[in-house]
């Protein structure tokens, strides 16, 4: 049922239930997301042909980059229309949602204007080489240009969760999956189209999921308005200013990654393996955990609108209480299951030790990956978007290095596991007790000790909402 009637849904009620609705709902759509990205995989592994699986990761790894700056602009909508929205203003609501979706369309189309000319030169930067690089660049040739549908359908789903409608939000990218899942055997195998087959698929997934999401945001919120040049000027910065440091923490996170496989790449292929399927399963089980920020950040968005600060102090608690439930719930299903889960990927040996070690007490260090998704989200909403950049980056470099260095150097293999998990814990610490500062007073800055609002009483960072 459309909750088209009350603005600020998020300002009353139980918080709670508020977090475990929309982590739960989000969560959905995160996995339907990523297993789009899997069933391609699967498929096209299934041609038997090594350079086109080798391709399909060429192509994903440069597709990464425009998803971030989607994932960015999606974040912007959501902050922003939740924002107005807890202030009961729905004009303003829908000039942000109006604005940054046309934001997402120019920058959706620049951006292959500008890549595709060179994509010869970009594979190789990634080492793409020969028939493999030919292959990549025939499904980026596909792909890319629909890159402003992607960035579309995100801002569309980023404005339902703003409203507060966390069930429609997940339908777009259920039903992206499912036209992903049906084409792609007929294009890749019926029709003998091969990668490019699979690059056909996701357009149509693609453009069954901005269709189902404008059409959702629409018709129970009339949430977008006919575009006008001179408020799409206007918002530009408000939408920027939240969007461009959003995509700097995004594009933070392959950072520690490839920190973490360099040293694993040490201890041998066994060692190696084992966090490739750690790498992999991290999305599927703890789909919920990465969910945080994207599935809170509307709850923040709202009460912060409204003046609410009691409950956003409070969103912030409830939030870190569901992730500690979660976390603790799933680690201890991942230790029942440890055994069954290593023979699925005929683990031995090193291999299999680390991937014990992980399904046991390392899990439990999702949830401080979850604790900094939370903070970010606070920073995000509240007006201190940069934070959640300077954080992230902090704990993908000086939260990862040092302490995959040290254990590692103690414990071998394991010890790189751990110091994974002992430089986020430290850095969720520090973006935990960060968040606490920006929430208890938000016109201060806690780093520098200077008000930054035009008027103290306000609690909004918007110059134009103060006026």
């Amino acid at each position: 049922m459309a909750v088209t009637d009350t603005a600020g849904g998020f300002t009353r009620g139980n918080l709670f239930r508020h977090v475990s609705v929309m982590s739960v709902t989000s969560s959905v759509g995160l996995m339907a997301i990523f297993a789009v990205d899997l069933i391609d995989v699967f498929f096209i592994s299934m041609l038997g042909r090594a350079e086109l699986a080798a391709a399909a990761g060429y192509a994903s790894t440069l597709m990464f980059f425009a998803s971030a700056m989607n994932i960015g602009l999606s974040i912007a909508a959501g902050a922003l229309v939740a924002r107005a929205e807890g202030r009961g203003d729905r004009a303003q609501a829908r000039d942000y949602a109006t604005s940054t979706a046309i934001i997402a369309v120019v920058a959706g189309l620049l951006l292959p204007l500008l890549a595709l000319p060179f994509i010869g030169h970009l594979l190789g930067l990634i080492g793409a080489t020969g028939t493999a690089a030919d292959m990549a660049a025939g499904y980026l040739w596909i792909i890319l240009p629909t890159t402003f549908l992607s960035g579309l359908a995100m801002v569309a789903v980023a404005v339902l969760r703003a409203y507060g409608d966390a069930r429609a939000a997940m339908y777009p990218a259920l039903l992206g999956a499912a036209v992903n899942l049906i084409l792609d055997p007929i294009l890749i195998f019926t029709l003998g189209l091969g990668i490019e087959g699979a690059a056909m698929a996701t357009v149509a997934a693609r453009l069954a999921t901005v269709v189902v999401a404008i059409g959702l945001a629409m018709s129970r919120y009339r949430a977008f308005a006919w575009p006008r040049p001179h408020r799409v000027v206007r918002d530009f910065s408000d939408a920027m200013g939240i969007a461009v440091p959003a995509v700097l923490a995004t594009v933070a996170t392959p950072m520690g990654t490839a920190i973490v496989m360099r040293e694993m790449a040490k201890y041998g292929t066994d060692a190696v393996a084992a966090m490739a399927v750690i790498n992999r399963m991290v999305p599927v089980v703890f789909a919920v955990v990465l969910s945080m920020s994207g599935a809170i950040g509307p709850i923040f968005g709202q009460n912060f609108g409204a003046g609410r600060m009691d409950r956003v102090q409070e969103t912030f608690v409830e939030g870190l209480r569901f992730l500690a439930i979660y976390v603790l719930g799933m680690s201890a299903l991942l230790y029942l299951l440890r055994a069954p889960i290593a023979d699925v990927f005929n683990a031995d040996g090193q291999m299999r030790d680390l991937l014990f070690l992980f399904l046991g007490p390392v899990a439990l260090a999702s949830f401080f990956n979850g604790a900094i998704f939370v903070a970010n989200a606070t920073f995000n909403n509240l007006g201190r978007p940069g934070y959640a950049t300077g954080v992230s980056w902090a704990r993908h470099t000086a939260g990862t290095l040092p302490f995959v260095l040290a254990f590692g150097a103690i414990w071998g293999a394991p010890g790189v596991l751990v110091g994974q998990a002992v430089g986020g814990a430290v850095f969720a610490g520090v973006a935990v007790w960060l968040a606490m500062r920006v929430i208890e007073e938000p016109c201060r800055d806690p780093l520098q000790g200077q008000y930054i609002c035009p008027d103290r009483r306000m609690h909004v960072m918007s110059n134009r909402a103060v006026r």
